[in-house]
C-alpha cells in the first residue's frame, strides 16, 4: 500500500502541478469518445496500451470482460453502457480481451469453482461462449484457453446489442463496436473483423470493425 500512496504523492508533486490547466478543464466535464470494456486483471491498462489521456476513454472492468444481457434488473455495468451511450454519446464500444485471462481459463478447463459462488455465477454469462468452445477440437488445453478469449469477446458483442441504448444508437449509425483480445507478452492486439467473423492483427487493419 506504501507503493501506492508514494505514486499518489509523486503525481501530486510532480505531475498535477505540470498539468494543473489540462486538469483544470478535465474538472469540468468530459467527453470521451469511447467506452472500452475489458478485464480487471491488473496486467491489463486500457489507457497505457491505447496511449489515452484522462477523459479520452469511458472505463468498465471487471472478470473476463463480461456484459451481461439486458434484463429486468439491471445492474452496474448496464447502467455504464446506457450512460456512455445516451449521455456522453460515444461513437466505439470496444470489448478486449487478453491472454492468459483467469476466468477463461477456469472456464474452457471446467475448472470447480464451486467455492467462488459470486465468480462462478458472473461467468455463468460466458456460456454461449463456452458450448461453442466445448463443441470444437483443440490440440492443446493452451489453444482451448486462447479460443474461448476470444469466443468470450465475440458473446459479450452480442450481449450488449440487447441494451436499448446500443440497438438504437447502432440503428442510427452513430455507433460501432469493436472486439479485441490483447496480447500481453507479445504487445500486440487482434480486432474482430465483422465481415469474415475472423481475428487480424490490428497494426495491419487498423480500420477493421466488428459492426
Amino acid at each position: 500500500m506504501q507503493k501506492i500512496i508514494d505514486g499518489f504523492l509523486k503525481f501530486q508533486s510532480d505531475v498535477f502541478p505540470e498539468r494543473s490547466d489540462f486538469f483544470k478543464q478535465l474538472a469540468g466535464g468530459q467527453s470521451p469518445k469511447a467506452l472500452f470494456v475489458t478485464c480487471s486483471d491488473s496486467r491489463v491498462v486500457p489507457e497505457l496500451l491505447t496511449q489515452q489521456e484522462p477523459g479520452d476513454l469511458f472505463v468498465i472492468r471487471n472478470a473476463g470482460n463480461i456484459v451481461p444481457c439486458y434484463g429486468p434488473e439491471p445492474g452496474g455495468v448496464s447502467a455504464t453502457v446506457e450512460y456512455a451511450v445516451s449521455v456522453l454519446k460515444v461513437t466505439d464500444i470496444v470489448i478486449c480481451g487478453h491472454s492468459n485471462c483467469g476466468a477463461m481459463a477456469a472456464i474452457s478447463s471446467c475448472q470447480c469453482i464451486d467455492h467462488l459462488p459470486a465468480v462462478a455465477h458472473w461467468l455463468r454469462y460466458s456460456d454461449s461462449a463456452k458450448a461453442i468452445v466445448a463443441g470444437r477440437e483443440y490440440a492443446t488445453q493452451q489453444e482451448k484457453a486462447d479460443a474461448m478469449v476470444r469466443e468470450n469477446v465475440i458473446a459479450q458483442l452480442s450481449n450488449i446489442r440487447t441494451h436499448p441504448s446500443v440497438a438504437v444508437a447502432l440503428s442510427q449509425h452513430r455507433l460501432n463496436l469493436h472486439g479485441w483480445v490483447y496480447d500481453i507478452e507479445k504487445g500486440h492486439i487482434d480486432a474482430l473483423d465483422g465481415q469474415s467473423m475472423e481475428f487480424v492483427l490490428l497494426s495491419d487493419n487498423p480500420n477493421v470493425k466488428a459492426t
